[in-house]
C-alpha cells in the first residue's frame, strides 16, 4: 500500500485478551462487509445484526441488553430523549382513525404531541382519569389502538392499577403503554403488571448525571420489535454510542442514588407534611399519600421526586422565594445527582380530571448532596415564604 492509502486504511489488530471492564465506545456509521454476498443479505440480519450505524453499534446494543433485562422485556430500542421514546411508543401503531386513550395526568410534551401531531394525522385523541378504570372502560371502545399510563403521573403523582388497566385495554384489544421515568425498572416492572411497552426517560435517574438526552422503548412480545425498528429507520431516529456510554456508566450507580435520592426525600417529606403553610405533600411513598396503596402492592421502591401544595396564601410567594436557595437548584429537569426545585403549573393539563387545589404546585428532586445542607436550604426557604406571606396578610 501507498502512504496515502495506509492513511485511510486501518490494520488488524487482535483484541483477544483485551477484556475490559468498562464498555468500548464503537463509533461508526459505515458497517463493512467481508463478501459480496454478505452485502447482498444485510437485510436477512434482523434486528439483531448490524447493518448500518443508525441500526446500532456494540456499545448501544450493550446498553439495549442492560434495559432489555431489567424490564423483563423483549427487545429494547434507544432514542434522543424521553419524550421521542413516549412518541414512537405509540407512532408505528396508529393511523387515520384510530383512537388513542392517555391518562389526564401524563407528562405535558405527550400531550401536545398528541394533540397537534396525532390529531393531524386523523387519529382521535382523549384523556381518561388516571385513576378511575370505570372512566378509561366508559371512553374505551373498538377503534382504540393504544391505552397510555404514567405512574405516578407528571407533578401530581396519581398511581395507576396498571393490571387494572392492562385487563380493559387488552379485552378491547388495545395496547398499553407506560412513562416508567419516575420510578426506573428498579422500582417499578411495567412489563410484568401488563404494559406491552415501557419507556424511561434515560435521560434522568438512569443517566444520573445531568450532562445528557436518551431515552429508551422497551417492548413485552417481538411482535413489536419490526413495527418500531421500522419507523425508527423510515425517521432516521439514533442516537451517539458516546451519550450511550456515559448512560451505562451512570448506570453501574443507579442503585445506590436512587436510595440516597429516595431516604432524602423522605426525610423532607415527613418535614414539609406538617409544615403550616404546606397543604399537601404528593410522594406515593408516603403512608396517607394519595394512591398509597397501589404503590404499595406494585412498586419495589421510590425515587427521589414529590410535589408540594402550599395554602393559598403561600402559594403566590413561592416562586420568588426560590431565589433564596443554595443548595437546591432551580431547574425544570431531575434524577441528577444535585437537587432540584420548580414551581409547575397543572390546571392547564387536565380535561378529564380537573385539578382542584392550588394551580402552582413546587416539584422537588432530591439529590445526593449532605442531607443537613438541604434541611437548611429549606429552613431558609420556606422561612422566606412565611415572611412574604405575613407581609402580605399585614398589607
Amino acid at each position: 500500500m501507498k502512504d496515502l492509502t495506509q492513511c485511510v486504511v486501518n490494520p488488524s489488530v487482535a483484541t483477544e485478551g483485551f477484556d475490559s471492564l468498562s464498555v468500548p465506545v464503537h463509533r461508526g456509521s459505515t458497517i463493512v462487509f467481508a463478501n459480496a454476498e454478505g452485502y447482498a443479505t444485510r437485510g436477512e440480519r434482523g434486528h439483531t445484526g448490524y447493518t448500518y450505524g443508525l441500526y446500532g453499534t456494540p456499545t448501544t446494543r450493550t446498553l439495549e441488553a442492560k434495559l432489555t433485562a431489567l424490564e423483563n422485556g423483549a427487545w429494547t430500542f434507544l432514542l434522543p430523549s424521553g419524550q421521542a421514546a413516549n412518541s414512537f411508543a405509540v407512532l408505528p401503531f396508529l393511523q387515520a382513525g384510530d383512537r388513542i386513550l392517555i391518562a389526564d395526568t401524563s407528562y405535558p410534551p405527550v400531550r401536545d404531541f398528541a394533540n397537534r401531531d396525532l390529531a393531524r394525522f386523523g387519529v382521535e385523541v382523549d384523556y381518561y382519569d388516571p385513576t378511575s378504570v370505570a372512566d378509561l372502560e366508559r371512553r374505551i371502545d373498538g377503534r382504540t389502538r393504544i391505552v397510555w399510563c404514567e405512574s405516578p403521573g407528571s407533578t401530581t403523582m396519581e398511581v395507576q392499577d396498571l393490571p387494572a388497566i392492562a385487563a380493559v385495554a387488552h379485552r378491547h384489544g388495545a395496547l398499553v403503554g407506560c412513562d416508567n421515568t419516575w420510578a426506573t425498572p428498579l422500582n417499578f416492572k411495567p412489563l410484568d403488571h401488563g404494559a406491552d411497552l415501557v419507556t424511561e426517560a434515560l435521560t434522568k435517574y438512569v443517566g444520573g448525571h445531568s450532562d445528557l438526552l436518551m431515552g429508551s422503548l422497551t417492548v413485552r412480545d417481538e411482535a413489536l420489535i419490526t413495527p418500531i425498528r421500522s419507523a425508527l429507520g423510515r425517521y432516521g431516529i439514533g442516537v451517539s454510542p458516546d451519550d450511550a456510554s456515559l448512560v451505562l456508566r451512570g448506570m453501574e450507580t443507579l442503585g445506590v442514588r436512587m436510595r440516597q435520592a429516595s431516604d432524602g426525600a423522605m426525610a423532607l417529606v415527613e418535614r414539609l407534611a406538617s409544615h403550616p403553610l404546606v397543604e399537601e405533600v404528593l410522594y406515593p411513598a408516603l403512608a396517607g399519600s394519595p394512591g398509597h396503596a397501589v404503590w404499595k402492592r406494585d412498586f419495589l421502591g421510590a425515587s427521589g421526586v414529590f410535589s408540594v401544595v402550599f395554602t393559598p396564601a403561600a402559594t403566590p410567594h413561592v416562586s420568588p422565594a426560590l431565589d433564596v436557595l443554595r443548595t437546591f437548584a432551580i431547574g425544570a429537569s431531575w434524577g441528577g445527582t444535585r437537587s432540584l426545585m420548580a414551581p409547575m403549573p397543572v390546571r392547564r393539563n387536565r380535561t378529564a380530571r380537573p385539578w382542584q387545589g392550588e394551580d402552582l404546585i413546587l416539584r422537588i428532586s432530591v439529590g445526593l448532596e449532605d442531607p443537613s445542607d438541604l434541611q437548611d436550604d429549606l429552613t431558609a426557604f420556606l422561612d422566606d415564604i412565611a415572611a412574604r406571606t405575613a407581609k402580605a396578610h399585614a398589607a
